[in-house]
């Protein structure tokens, strides 16, 4: 693709499911890319669906928020499955058994009554043990020295294997290719976390100097003194890569195909800001004098403070921006479609002073816009893009969607405040978009319909031509499959018809987001059926 040609990519008419690997069902605290991915890749398929869309993948940090990773780069250790690794010989059974991996409750009780019929709020204790709630404090206290375990196994096999490496033992030269193959950032990674590890883990603007600032001393100074954790971590960014990689071909193998999503911004404390730190807004100390967010709108009076570093997009352009080039080039080997999250800040982002309480003051510049889309379109190849352009229509948006070719988002949720015009209703809109039901920051269709009183709901119930709730959810289905767009996907939240005790996340909360897991069993023939059905009836049947 040349330079500056934009992308002309087009979706069949088709449909898919919205599932994080995180909210798998498992018996170690949290979904992994075991045995219960490959299940529901079967569902999706069975469902005559294409798409398995899935959250970002990336190491969580604080806030527990994918959408807040250590790198733009590195897998989640947490979906590394523990089964497949016992398998390989890494690990014994008794070494996941005898962990405590979380009871799995929301804080604050309510009957077992109230939880089978699904009429509570999120911060609810539904007593349902531990496949329904992910501890990500236990996580953290656990899941790594259950992996240090595997790694020590894999040093010793390493160790007694080096005539056989010499000879090339395929499983060694793998590793060994991963590490070339990875190199603009493994290493930076894994000296990150393991200083970060080394500091207690603390933001690395509180690390010794030496380090801090990636003086020559300090590297070889930590590289030397932290070598074995260092490689524990390229190890962990390894197993990651090998049991991703196993998934997806699986998944395509079988007609489906994975829709990634990957934010925006960079979390601050990651490997990209401290060991790249030419391409963001930083001073001199390395400190963050302006940072991300969106202005007040109707749904947030104070607005929202993400606290993101900013990009340099001057320097990025300078160096034709050669780390966007590479982390879609990345992106697009791990997806086959990718999702960009808050696509806006591509055209124009909104600065607020860091030593703001909120996002009420600030102002927005201008981004890099089609410079940028020429690259990521030469980073991905044949890959699609899905734009997350929700908020505040955006002329220059629209263009540069519209120039690309790239689908923007419907959210169906958004439609019903009895305005004709709006462009999240069926009826005005163009094939060229996704549409949702709700995303992962919004409540589900249940407890949306629920929860929200009858002078709110008014024109739904004319719109959806009922005002049984649990029909409402159906006939949301049914407007979004039998609509024009070319993209429909809806989250199992939703195809389970779950109260918002199983909301993923509340924006600008703390505390029980992104923790909700799906029971063993919960999908069954029956959602396969009416799925099945909805793609056929509306032409969404993957082919």
């Amino acid at each position: 693709m040349m330079k500056n040609e934009t992308k002309k990519q087009t979706f069949d008419r088709s449909a898919g499911v919205l599932m994080s690997i995180s909210s798998l069902p498992s018996d170690y605290g949290i979904g992994t890319m075991g045995k219960a991915a490959y299940e529901f890749a079967d569902f999706v398929r069975a469902c005559n669906h294409k798409y398995w869309q899935v959250l970002p993948i990336g190491s969580t940090t604080y806030g527990d928020s994918p959408y807040q990773s250590y790198s733009a780069f590195a897998g989640n250790p947490y979906f590394i499955d523990l089964d497949m690794l016992a398998e390989d010989g890494l690990l014994l059974k008794s070494d996941m058994l005898a962990v405590d991996w979380g009871d799995g409750k929301v804080p604050v009780h309510i009957s077992e009554e109230e939880a089978g019929n699904g009429n509570f709020t999120q911060n609810t204790d539904i007593g349902l043990g531990n496949e329904c709630y992910v501890s990500y404090e236990k996580m953290y206290q656990n899941r790594f020295a259950v992996l240090r375990k595997a790694f020590e196994s894999y040093k010793a096999v390493r160790s007694e294997s080096k005539v056989k490496l010499a000879a090339g033992l395929p499983e060694y030269k793998k590793y060994d290719n991963f590490i070339r193959d990875n190199a603009d950032w493994i290493e930076n990674y894994a000296l990150f976390m393991a200083v970060k590890e080394h500091f207690n883990g603390v933001v690395w603007s509180e690390w010794d100097e030496d380090i801090r600032f990636r003086t020559e001393e300090g590297l070889k100074k930590y590289r030397s003194l932290l070598a074995d954790d260092i490689d524990f971590w390229i190890f962990v960014q390894y197993e990651f890569d090998k049991q991703w990689q196993k998934l997806k071909n699986y998944v395509n193998s079988i007609g489906v195909e994975i829709i990634g999503d990957i934010p925006i911004y960079m979390g601050y404390d990651s490997a990209d800001v401290w060991a790249e730190s030419q391409y963001f807004q930083l001073n001199e100390d390395r400190l963050c004098e302006k940072v991300a967010g969106v202005p007040p709108d109707a749904f947030s009076d104070l607005g929202q403070k993400w606290g993101n570093p900013l990009y340099d997009w001057d320097t990025l352009e300078k160096d034709d921006f050669s780390w966007w080039y590479r982390r879609m080039h990345k992106s697009a080997q791990l997806y086959d479609v990718i999702r960009i999250d808050h696509f806006i800040g591509i055209v124009k982002y909104y600065t607020i002073p860091a030593d703001m309480p909120d996002a009420r003051q600030g102002e927005y510049c201008m981004g890099p816009g089609k410079k940028l889309t020429d690259v990521i379109n030469r980073a991905i190849g044949d890959k699609k893009i899905i734009a997350e352009d929700l908020g505040v229509s955006v002329p220059e948006v629209n263009e540069l969607l519209e120039e690309n070719n790239y689908p923007g988002m419907k959210v169906l949720e958004f439609a019903f405040g009895g305005d004709r015009k709006n462009p999240h209703l069926p009826h005005n809109y163009t094939q060229n978009c996704v549409v949702y039901g709700g995303t992962h920051d919004n409540e589900t269709l249940m407890g949306y319909f629920i929860e929200h009183p009858d002078w709110e709901l008014g024109y739904a119930y004319d719109y959806l031509d009922t005002r049984d709730k649990e029909r409402m959810v159906d006939q949301v289905f049914r407007a979004a499959y039998g609509s024009v767009a070319n993209l429909v996907i809806f989250a199992v939240q939703d195809i389970l018809k779950l109260g918002n005790w199983a909301r993923m996340n509340t924006p600008s909360t703390l505390g029980t987001n992104w923790k909700w897991r799906m029971k063993k069993g919960e999908l069954n023939d029956s959602h396969i059926k009416d799925m099945r059905y909805l793609a056929s009836v509306f032409g969404r049947e993957n082919s």
